[in-house]
């Protein structure tokens, strides 16, 4: 209210008295001061969790305010994120859609079940294209690997999974689009020696791979969009790092809050053939 009585005496030119009537604010809390605590420490560390990570809503900055210590509520954190202008653009409507009666997919029941991937096209300061092959756990969100190169093809994909194979095992199910690279015969037989179900999305339907999809837009949002590589070593070191942070440091609301890999621990679901949790280097 103090601010309201501000501006009307500021744009409007009335004087503090008038301005106190017509908002009905008593003139001596006007005048009396403030003793809120602007919580200045709270306000930097909210910033700067929100520029490191565009896509965080208030939601997911409290939990990572709680895992750092931060004795505050969620209702405090909220008033502190829209006062500095924190908030996220809306969602945007959905658009009506006839029913589309499709064979369900696979619902993964435990991790290393039903692997996602997809690609991602950027280009170095120096304009060059690169690529980047992402691979998802569905269950468990993990990213597993991200490959990055100036020409990917489906040697480049099997040579991935082969890594991924010899570390986890492999999966029951593949989900992928329908580009060149999964269709061509080398993931064909890849997936045939390895009794892979590989499970296309229908043409123009990129929501029949959405665990993908939203992982690659956090990807972009959160790494491509923020950095200038130099360098395809210097690419494929900082989204390496991403990814590893992704993996540890994340909270996803899909998972109760929880890291990917709290989440595979907590579930025992993870593991390798050699019995321990397996992840890409």
């Amino acid at each position: 209210m103090k601010d309201v009585v501000k501006y009307v005496t500021s744009y409007h030119g009335y004087s503090e008295r008038r301005a106190c009537r017509l908002t009905r604010q008593y003139r001596s809390t006007q005048r009396k001061p403030s003793t809120r605590d602007p919580r200045l420490a709270l306000r930097q560390r909210m910033n700067e969790i929100a520029r490191t990570r565009v896509r965080y809503g208030y939601r997911r900055i409290h939990i990572m305010l709680k895992r750092e210590g931060w004795e505050v509520g969620r209702n405090l954190v909220y008033r502190v994120y829209r006062e500095e202008g924190l908030v996220l653009r809306g969602k945007r409507p959905k658009r009506r859609k006839m029913p589309v009666h499709r064979q369900v997919r696979c619902n993964p029941k435990h991790s290393n079940e039903a692997w996602s991937l997809d690609f991602v096209a950027d280009q170095l300061s120096n304009g060059q294209k690169f690529r980047a092959l992402t691979v998802l756990d569905v269950f468990s969100r993990e990213a597993l690997a991200i490959q990055v190169g100036q020409r990917l093809r489906g040697e480049h994909v099997v040579e991935v999974l082969n890594r991924l194979v010899r570390r986890r095992g492999a999966p029951k199910y593949l989900f992928t689009d329908n580009g060149a690279e999964f269709t061509g015969h080398l993931v064909d037989l890849w997936a045939y020696h390895h009794g892979t179900r590989i499970d296309f999305s229908r043409p123009g339907k990129p929501t029949d791979n959405a665990h993908i999809e939203t992982f690659n837009g956090s990807l972009r949002d959160e790494c491509l969009n923020v950095h200038w590589f130099s360098s395809i070593e210097e690419a494929q070191a900082l989204i390496e790092a991403w990814r590893r942070e992704y993996n540890e440091s994340r909270p996803h609301m899909a998972l109760g809050n929880m890291t990917p890999r709290e989440y595979v621990l907590k579930t025992g679901s993870s593991l390798g053939p050699t019995g321990l949790l397996e992840t890409e280097n």
